[in-house]
């Protein structure tokens, strides 16, 4: 087993070499990713995206039937589906994909902070559930899982939320919005749990993993006009990334991050995700007419 020494914690082991295969989520600048355990037909499919025009409320799945035709067409056992954190930019197709093809819905377990927060938000009433249990697994800093014969295993990293966590598959690491590619540098930290600082902590348990770990993206926004990529290592980010990398200490980046953090806009899809996400990718109870709504918060982000 290989391992980082200051990772002594996690079971790292960089000689299993995962199949990734990538989704980009034009609308929404998402990847999702189907990763394959290299000795067995088994895999799992990590932050889906479920379609939504939200001027129009309708809600469609051509991004997760491609997932689940690549998935049918190699024939692969469907095994886990995994949210990195409740995202506040897409909605989540977990459950659709779920049904299509079996498999365990896991997410930190720190989703009941954000369940309360935003429960409390959206006025979900006493049976809106805040116990984290419309998932199968909700996991803790250092809980393993398996995919076929691969070992996975699941880091805390809050800051962008309290509920974000890294999926490391063998070589694979899945950071969800904990960091960018190195020229994106990092996510906010100013949603509701979010904190700078402990961001910048979590990203440098990120960056204690071995530098030839290869890491994937939940977004990128192709800056200066380059082409959209999701795949760097942990060696390339420590010293590119343009938040964190060549030494810039805690301090800048709380600065940075707050002062920037300030300028910027609420995502478009905001208000749907996070009813939909907190629901582990479910809408909300219809009414008695049998119609589904979703609610705007006045002045409530």
């Amino acid at each position: 087993m290989s391992q980082s020494s200051n990772s002594a914690n996690y079971p790292i082991e960089m000689t299993l070499k995962p199949d990734v295969k990538a989704f980009f989520d034009p609308a929404t600048n998402t990847i999702s990713y189907v990763v394959k355990d290299p000795d067995s037909s088994a895999c799992a499919v990590v932050d889906s995206v479920m379609d939504i025009d939200y001027a129009a409320g309708r809600i469609t799945y051509d991004h997760a039937d491609e997932i689940i035709a690549y998935i049918q067409e190699n024939d692969l056992k469907l095994e886990w589906l995994i949210e990195t954190h409740v995202h506040a930019d897409h909605l989540s197709a977990a459950p659709y994909i779920q049904q299509k093809l079996g498999g365990k819905l896991g997410i930190g377990e720190n989703i009941t902070v954000v369940q309360e927060t935003f429960g409390k938000v959206f006025n979900e009433g006493t049976e809106f559930q805040r116990d984290g249990s419309q998932f199968d697994r909700l996991f803790r800093d250092g809980d393993t899982y398996q995919i076929g014969g691969m070992t996975a295993f699941a880091m805390h990293t809050p800051g962008h939320t309290p509920a974000c966590m890294v999926h490391v598959m063998g070589n694979a690491a899945f950071v969800g919005d904990t960091l960018f590619m190195p020229d994106g540098g990092s996510a906010r930290a100013d949603f509701p749990g979010g904190d700078a600082g402990t961001l910048y902590d979590s990203i440098q348990k990120v960056l204690a993993l071995p530098d030839d770990m290869r890491l994937f993206m939940c977004h990128d926004y192709g800056p200066n006009g380059r082409d959209i990529q999701w795949e760097t290592t942990v060696g390339a980010e420590k010293e590119h990334n343009i938040h964190v990398g060549a030494g810039k200490t805690r301090e800048d980046f709380v600065k940075f991050r707050t002062e920037r953090d300030a300028q910027l806009d609420m995502p478009k899809l905001i208000i749907p995700s996070l009813q939909v996400n907190m629901r582990a990718g479910k809408l909300p109870p219809s009414d008695e007419s049998g119609k589904t709504f979703l609610k705007v918060p006045v002045n409530g982000l």
